[in-house]
């Protein structure tokens, strides 16, 4: 009588049944194979994942830096093309901001505050009290870090996190977006909040308030008079006298837009559906570009010198959108 061949994944035959079981049981322990851990390890050895959330990106002339919700920052050399990744721990980026020489600035929902060198390189961290819950970051002329949150409160480090100087404004209010343009700091938050500084951060006072109890996604200032501010369903406002009285401005792409920086001379800004603007005479208009991705874009940055400009979001999403050819 033939029997079957007894190679893995075959069944011996039933009249060898008894006598074939532990020969058999062994050959299938042999030849068992455990899950394909490769994909895996190939996600591991890449710089930037699938499971990457880059809402953070700032760039200084030198680098471009991202900072990713899963506890990583990303770096690249040359223009987006490809990044290196440098593992953070339990750590959440939700803001940063390029200080010049003085490098690169971040906040951690996790209390708090990371810094590294102007090549992206070296990162360090020290804790945050306050604000409780860090949502915006900027660095002053001198390169002293500010950072914004809730409880209408901000904090201010001249040695890189050794001390803090706290100023509350009042209320049960975050505050949204903070920049300084010269020794002028502005700080905008919920409710229309609005906040300034006119030496240097040493003291804040509260401004008028931003019309309709108006919520800053983003803010930009070009300097200390001119700016524009982003907010729900796509709203966007200018104002020309430093933030006493602002008016609407159209916006074409009609996404809500999450960042504002300047590019080429010109403000633009990033938002959901994919959405890269720019400003055009007084209507913020879409820049069109190859390959469009219908993601939410929580990150942008202007690359200095190049006309490109990096974006990020969810999924992986981390890319540099070249903007020559789409004005």
């Amino acid at each position: 009588m033939k029997h079957a061949n007894n190679g893995c994944g075959r069944r011996p035959s039933p009249t060898m049944a008894a006598a074939a079981a532990v020969l058999a049981a062994a050959m299938l322990a042999g030849c068992s194979q455990g899950p394909d851990m490769s994909g895996i390890a190939a996600e591991r050895e890449r710089s930037v994942r699938r499971y990457d959330i880059s809402q953070a990106i700032a760039a200084n002339g030198q680098v471009v830096v991202a900072g990713t919700q899963s506890g990583a920052a990303l770096v690249s050399a040359d223009r987006g093309a490809t990044w290196r990744r440098q593992a953070l721990g339990q750590a959440s980026l939700v803001d940063i901001a390029a200080c010049g020489e003085q490098g690169f600035v971040a906040i951690d929902h996790y209390h708090k505050v990371w810094f590294a060198d102007a090549q992206g390189a070296g990162w360090q961290s020290v804790p945050l009290e306050s604000p409780r819950t860090p949502i915006a970051v900027a660095c002053d002329a001198q390169g002293g870090w500010w950072v914004a949150g809730t409880n209408a409160t901000i904090a201010g480090s001249a040695d890189r996190g050794q001390t803090w100087q706290v100023s509350e404004l009042g209320g049960d209010v975050q505050v949204t977006t903070i920049q300084f343009v010269g020794k002028r700091g502005i700080a905008l938050g919920e409710f229309g909040l609005t906040a300034f500084s006119d030496d240097g951060g040493k003291t804040w006072s509260k401004g008028a308030k931003i019309p309709g109890d108006f919520y800053p996604y983003a803010a930009l200032f070009r300097d200390a008079s001119e700016g524009w501010v982003a907010g729900i369903a796509g709203q966007m406002l200018h104002t020309a006298d430093g933030g006493k009285t602002w008016q609407k401005q159209a916006n074409a792409a009609q996404a809500s837009l999450n960042r504002l920086f300047m590019h080429d001379g010109v403000p633009h800004a990033v938002g959901n559906g994919g959405t890269i603007a720019r400003l055009d005479g007084e209507t913020w208009r879409v820049v069109p570009y190859s390959d469009p991705l219908p993601v939410f874009f929580g990150g942008g940055a202007s690359l200095p010198g190049q006309k490109a400009v990096v974006v990020g979001g969810p999924g992986g999403v981390l890319r540099a959108v070249g903007t020559a050819n789409n004005k």
